[in-house]
């Protein structure tokens, strides 16, 4: 009888042991998952962003310059902190930019800063670097006109096309201190040599690319995610699409969300968000399938349930017609 309890007692540790064992391994799988803040659309889409510091510098100058740039497509953003000058940014109108004002360009190839009179075209254009990533533009002798900080920054997110065709071409925002500070912040933590400095200019770039989105007005916003949100009802149904990918979404219920009828929501929507309801769900879901292929060990069940599929195939299939390669493939490149 006693051997018999013995044999009881152990062979239920062994299950006990064998439950906790595996619990562990399905919490640990579940950490892995890299996970983007999803109860807000624009913090995800910072988020899933991923910006990433690169160059800022302190420019100031007189007299006539002009500064040109040309294939470059990454992310532009000045501050002007004292004087004007002039922005033209490629297949757009001329912008004057004035001390207060902040401009970011998402996405930029070809664009010009000039003095508002600039020089002849074939003048000396070379700026003069005066300290480290502190630049002199025009005349060195000229008194001061123009103080501003630029920056640039790169975008590493592995779709950072969809999500940047979701944003504002420009942003011209006018006496926002808020962007002017974090820009300082930025430009002062670039010059820094302290602990945590990359993960600093991380958050702080974060925080100024949400600063100047919620300071766009939906007039100033192209088609996209801020004009969606500025609309009252569709912001309900993109809440409820960042809010939960892996939800069974459809037309119908994303209308019934926004409380519109089928078909002015579908209009509506692809009007003033720029594609098809299922269109951007298909999209929001593939991005976020990217990150965690690039970024986090998860096991491709999990990864499909994630995103809104009920299985590995179907995850597969629409994945490799969305990106053009399998998500294995795609995962490897990375």
């Amino acid at each position: 009888m006693e051997n018999l309890l013995l044999l009881l007692k152990q062979e239920m540790d062994r299950k006990s042991r064998t439950f906790y064992i595996r619990k562990s391994a399905s919490i640990q799988r579940k950490s892995e998952i890299v996970t983007i803040p999803t109860t807000d659309p624009l913090a995800s889409v910072v988020t899933l962003l991923r910006p990433q510091p690169s160059i800022s510098k302190r420019v100031t100058g007189g007299g006539r310059w002009h500064v040109e740039r040309t294939n470059m497509a990454s992310p532009f953003y000045c501050a002007i902190v004292e004087g004007t000058c002039r922005l033209t940014i490629e297949d757009r109108a001329p912008l004057l930019l004035e001390a207060g004002d902040f401009v970011l360009v998402p996405e930029v190839f070809d664009f010009t800063l000039s003095s508002i009179d600039p020089p002849p075209k074939d003048a000396p254009r070379t700026p003069l670097e005066t300290g480290p990533g502190t630049f002199r533009l025009g005349d060195p002798e000229a008194p001061t006109e123009l103080k501003c900080l630029v920056g640039h920054c790169r975008f590493a997110s592995p779709d950072k096309a969809l999500i940047v065709s979701l944003l504002p071409a420009v942003i011209h925002v006018r006496a926002q201190a808020r962007l002017i500070a974090l820009v300082q912040m930025i430009n002062e933590e670039t010059r820094s040599d302290r602990p945590a400095r990359d993960m600093v200019l991380e958050r702080l770039l974060e925080l100024l690319l949400v600063e100047a989105l919620r300071s766009v007005t939906s007039t100033m916003a192209d088609p996209g995610l801020l004009r969606g949100l500025a609309d009252p009802r569709l912001a309900l149904a993109l809440r409820r699409i960042h809010a939960d990918p892996a939800a069974r979404l459809s037309v119908q219920g994303l209308a019934t969300a926004a409380g519109m009828s089928r078909t002015t929501f579908f209009d509506r929507f692809r009007n003033e968000v720029g594609s098809a309801p299922m269109e951007y769900v298909a999209a929001w879901r593939m991005a976020l399938a990217k990150n965690m292929l690039l970024t986090g060990n998860i096991a491709l069940t999990d990864l499909a349930r994630h995103v809104g599929y009920g299985s590995v195939s179907a995850f597969s299939t629409a994945f490799s017609r969305h990106v053009g390669t399998p998500p294995g493939a795609f995962a490897a490149q990375g």
